[in-house]
């Protein structure tokens, strides 16, 4: 199987992945359900996991699949990673920060990957021998794509850097490294005070402008932030 095959497929899955998710976010409300990792998950979650599996099966049977909501499923050298929305949270609030993400590991190694982020009418794919790429929406996004470069030169000192979850989500020891890091920056998104000993602050909303889940990613491809850095919630705190 070539990987511009892998490419042209993944950019099909994608577009179903976003005529569904598409759907469920121009209703007034989206129901949801609280897993037990205390994160949500919606019936788009559901609907566009299953979806793309009952595609992939068909299209690459000899492939493996694991999904966030169902699972794993079949073995082989090849296995397809796949979330169906990132960032749920804020598909739920009517936010546009949520993508759907897809993967291709070949004997452990990840040759493929793309964030699809229709309410932003973008996505973003990316191959080892290839480089990183950005366009619309749609399967022939390839042909208005164009190449995402790294900047040169810069420093710490005059960096952007994203950090999520806020501090009262995280414990002493997290706080600290956000702290330290945001010092030595010029620019932190979302804007707050990192440095602060009180961690009891209330929490903000994911801001378009911060990070978090695939967003903070995505906001260093396109360079809107030098980095991001995602925390991992505090034991017995609330999820991202």
């Amino acid at each position: 199987m070539t990987d511009l095959a892998d490419l042209e497929l993944v950019h099909r899955l994608a577009d179903r992945a976003d005529a569904i998710s598409g759907g469920y976010f121009s209703t007034a409300t989206v129901e949801s359900r609280t897993k037990s990792d205390g994160s949500p998950v919606t019936a788009a979650d559901r609907e566009i996991e299953n979806v793309l599996r009952s595609l992939i099966r068909q299209e690459r049977p000899d492939d493996a699949f694991i999904g966030e909501e169902f699972g794993a499923e079949g073995h082989g050298r090849r296995r397809w990673i796949i979330d169906a929305i990132d960032g749920t949270a804020s598909f739920l609030a009517g936010e546009p920060e949520w993508g759907t993400l897809i993967a291709i590991e070949d004997n452990g190694r990840i040759t493929l990957g793309m964030a699809s982020a229709p309410a932003l009418g973008r996505r973003w794919w990316a191959r080892p021998d290839s480089g990183s790429w950005t366009g619309p929406c749609s399967s022939n996004s390839e042909a208005s794509a164009h190449r995402l470069a790294l900047a040169q030169g810069g420093s710490a000192q005059n960096a952007a850097l994203g950090i999520w979850p806020p501090p009262p989500r995280l414990n002493q020891q997290e706080r600290a490294v956000a702290a330290k890091l945001a010092r030595a920056v010029k620019q932190v998104r979302p804007l707050l005070d990192w440095t602060a000993e009180d961690p009891t602050t209330p929490t903000p909303r994911k801001p378009s402008t911060g990070s978090g889940t695939c967003h903070g990613a995505l906001l260093v491809a396109t360079g809107q932030l030098d980095t991001s850095l995602l925390l991992e919630p505090a034991p017995g705190t609330s999820p991202r």
